[in-house]
């Protein structure tokens, strides 16, 4: 990978630098907000509270805690100030918050800058290619969505903003119009950044969504080279990609691969995967990619996340716990790579449950009763530890 030429911005708060040959990367926490939002509006304040600060404690370093919503349309999201004010911060983590209106951003400010952060000070265009999505989720229409643009960057240009993002979203597919094809999305990235630079402002971001998992790693792969071959300014982008169909952490790598070291790629990931949209027809099948397995891959990438991931996985459970169902992660279910201190004992008996599979965590207790048929002890000339006994050898 080469090097963009470009002037790059400062770092987002929660920048992970990245190793050689890797751009940085952003991993935001969706887990409280996008999560949150597709499950049981029951759960209550206290419980949420409760997972944010365990989340806080993890290492995370940049945290959605939720939506300035209308609770008559998401009700999940009803105790939002009761959840901003009850949670203890912690150093060095960015809170943010969705505002979608004018109350919403004025309920928010409340709170900045002593408890939340602003998410991204740069002003932004966006537009969803699925108009069906767009209606259904904003009660707008595609055009509604571009006509909006003018008065954005109008405004941004008399407030003497130097910077903008551009953004695509449903930007890969619809579960209502079928895929959608490379030209489109570039297409309509044009259109804004020409608008965008037409007022002297330079567009230094780009916004990659994907609300109906219809994401693919090529089809990620090829529209960053040609974004970064045709506006060489860009140096952010940011990509929310739903796992609906598993392709979530495959595109995410592909992106990740593809980016100019010395760029910045914002990642959106949720515990557990714990994440959905009802508006498009997938419900809680649309999930993010596990933040527990994100952080996995990139700890094995080389990048110093500084998350604790044993912290992680138990924050998962607690999540578990509080919602009353399974999540979706895989690093949740079997735990990250054993290290040389914690390998399994060699006489583990069978384990062939999810419960039974959670003894990393959970000790000998999760496989109480398990067969276990060897006649001897299990040696190996590799393994100099001492010998774990056979529960019916104790």
């Amino acid at each position: 990978m080469t090097s963009t030429e470009s002037t790059l911005p400062t770092p987002l708060p929660g920048t992970i630098a990245g190793p050689p040959g890797f751009p940085d990367v952003v991993l935001v926490e969706e887990g409280m907000r996008e999560g949150l939002q597709i499950e049981d509006a029951g759960v209550p304040v206290k419980d949420k509270i409760r997972l944010l600060d365990a989340l806080s404690a993890t290492g995370l370093r940049r945290i959605v805690v939720g939506s300035f919503v209308s609770p008559k349309w998401t009700p999940q999201m009803a105790g939002i100030d009761e959840i901003v004010e009850g949670f203890t911060p912690a150093p060095g983590v960015t809170y943010t918050a969705l505002a979608l209106n004018s109350r919403g951003v004025e309920r928010r400010a409340a709170y900045i800058p002593h408890k939340l952060s602003l998410e991204d000070e740069r002003p932004f265009t966006r537009v969803h290619l699925c108009d069906v999505f767009a209606r259904r989720n904003t009660n707008r229409s595609q055009q509604q969505e571009i006509d909006t643009w003018s008065g954005i960057v109008e405004r941004a240009a008399a407030d003497g903003v130097t910077e903008a993002e551009m953004g695509v979203n449903a930007a890969w597919g619809s579960n209502w119009l079928g895929p959608f094809r490379h030209e489109q999305r570039m297409e309509l990235l044009e259109r804004q950044y020409a608008m965008w630079t037409d007022h002297g402002i330079a567009v230094t971001k780009v916004f990659l969504g994907d609300p109906m998992g219809w994401n693919l790693p090529h089809h990620v792969e090829a529209d960053l080279h040609a974004i970064q071959e045709r506006w060489p300014s860009v140096s952010t982008f940011h990509l929310h990609l739903h796992n609906t169909r598993g392709m979530a952490p495959i595109s995410a790598y592909s992106a990740l691969r593809t980016v100019h070291e010395r760029c910045t790629v914002v990642l959106d990931a949720s515990i557990g995967g714990m994440a959905g949209c009802p508006y498009c027809g997938n419900g809680r099948a649309a999930a993010l990619t596990p933040t527990e397995d994100l952080v996995h891959l990139l700890d094995g990438l080389g990048f110093e996340t500084g998350v604790d991931l044993d912290k992680l996985i138990e924050t998962v459970a607690l999540a578990e716990e509080i919602l009353g169902h399974r999540l979706y992660g895989h690093v949740s279910k079997a735990g990250g790579r054993p290290k040389a201190d914690a390998l399994y004992p060699m006489d583990l008996p069978f384990i062939e449950t999810l419960e039974q599979a959670q003894h990393f965590r959970l000790g000998p207790p999760s496989y109480e009763g398990a067969m276990s048929p060897w006649k001897e002890p299990i040696t190996s000339p590799f393994r100099t530890d001492s010998i774990t006994p056979r529960k019916d050898d104790a």
